[in-house]
């Protein structure tokens, strides 16, 4: 697939959380201080939309049961271990693309 556009920097406010969709597939696009990252939107807990909570720091928060995950790194607060999937992110013109998969 490449890059893919998602959104503009101007919609993508500072120190908040929005949820994108890529055809059937939501991702959760975080500013934290500036720095734009990506997670795959579905939290693995319950199924929650990441891309509907709130941010804790470097952390999105899960709105449905408050598990908290990396922004950058997609790892749990409290486990490490487990992980959201990651997307690379370029800003470029005013516009935030996805790297996805083909």
């Amino acid at each position: 697939m490449g890059l893919v556009k998602v959104a503009s920097v101007s919609e993508v406010k500072a120190d908040s959380v929005n949820e994108v969709m890529v055809g059937d597939t939501p991702y959760a696009i975080c500013n934290v201080g500036g720095n734009i990252t990506a997670l795959y939107g579905i939290c693995p807990h319950r199924g929650g939309p990441l891309g509907q909570g709130t941010l804790h720091g470097q952390f999105v928060v899960c709105p449905w049961h408050a598990w908290e995950w990396n922004c950058a790194t997609g790892e749990n607060d409290m486990d490490p271990s487990q992980k959201v999937a990651t997307c690379e992110v370029k800003v470029e013109g005013g516009d935030v693309f996805l790297n996805l998969p083909a």
